[in-house]
């Protein structure tokens, strides 16, 4: 299939709400609440919802009967919460740091970011990070120059935390920034969503991994293989449920669905969303919103 302007996804496309699969519910509630610093929105028999004021976060579905997922399997790598200061930041990662079921595994200068990487109690991958102004991304050929620098957590903590951030984090606004997506193969992850969906490719490491974005973001969406090459379709498991997309209308949401309807991809269409999978049954839903 030719990718032409119209088959582009728009340019404000942006990531909404992660579902997870949990087994322990009260446990990984109370990680995203008292880690996180998010806040209960709505809690039902079927799950929870968490977020940071009005803005939905993550949606914890019960699911005690499922398995956890092998290391190896496709599924979620990690969901990433974007700050919108470098001190909202530093407060949510000493939150994250000093609770006793959270896994600190590394925090990197991405040079269009700054990341801070946790697991949650049922291995769920975490990034918490904040973007550097855009104007001072490096873009060449159509890919915006990334990299993993060492940075150093306590220096961050030290130069940025301040009183006010740690009283106000639970008022302090955050958003999904991307979700990043354990595959098989990037080959296949390419030809699935930049051919078919409509992500703009921004840098790719060889055949192992692959970041994509609507609207000159530095990455929506990014797919490795780092644990799951070769990996097949998903066994139903705990942890990734489902990745909201979100489009700003429902043209949009129209224009999606004739591109993966020509691509043969099943999908479920009802006007305002669409509901598919990925070739390993990754679960996607883009919605206007």
């Amino acid at each position: 299939m030719t990718m032409i302007k119209e088959d582009k996804l728009a340019a404000t496309t942006h990531m909404n709400a992660v579902q997870l699969k949990v087994g322990d519910m009260k446990a990984m509630s109370e990680y995203y609440q008292q880690a996180l610093g998010l806040a209960v929105l709505d809690e039902t028999a079927e799950g929870t919802r968490l977020g940071r004021g009005t803005q939905e976060l993550v949606n914890l579905q019960n699911a005690p009967g499922l398995q956890l997922p092998s290391r190896n399997e496709a599924g979620l790598f990690h969901t990433a919460l974007l700050f919108g200061t470098k001190a909202d930041l530093a407060a949510t990662v000493l939150s994250a740091a000093q609770f006793d079921q959270s896994r600190f595994v590394g925090s990197s200068d991405h040079l269009v970011s700054e990341a801070f990487y946790f697991t949650d109690p049922e291995g769920n991958g975490i990034e918490l990070y904040w973007d550097r102004p855009r104007d001072t991304w490096s873009w060449s050929g159509g890919e915006v120059a990334m990299d993993t620098i060492y940075l150093d957590p306590n220096k961050f903590l030290n130069e940025h935390l301040n009183e006010q951030a740690i009283t106000g984090q639970r008022q302090a606004a955050a958003d999904i920034g991307h979700v990043h997506l354990q595959v098989g193969d990037v080959a296949t992850a390419r030809q699935f969503y930049v051919n078919t969906l409509g992500f703009d490719e921004t840098t790719a490491l060889g055949n192992q991994a692959l970041f994509v974005s609507a609207g000159g973001y530095h990455h929506h969406m990014a797919m490795n293989v780092w644990n799951s090459r070769g990996a097949g379709p998903r066994k139903d498991t705990l942890g990734l449920g489902e990745v909201l997309i979100n489009v700003p209308t429902e043209d949009e949401v129209g224009k999606l669905a004739e591109r993966l309807a020509f691509a043969k991809v099943e999908n479920h269409h009802t006007g305002a969303e669409l509901r598919f999978k990925d070739p390993w049954n990754n679960e996607l839903r883009v919605a206007v919103g």
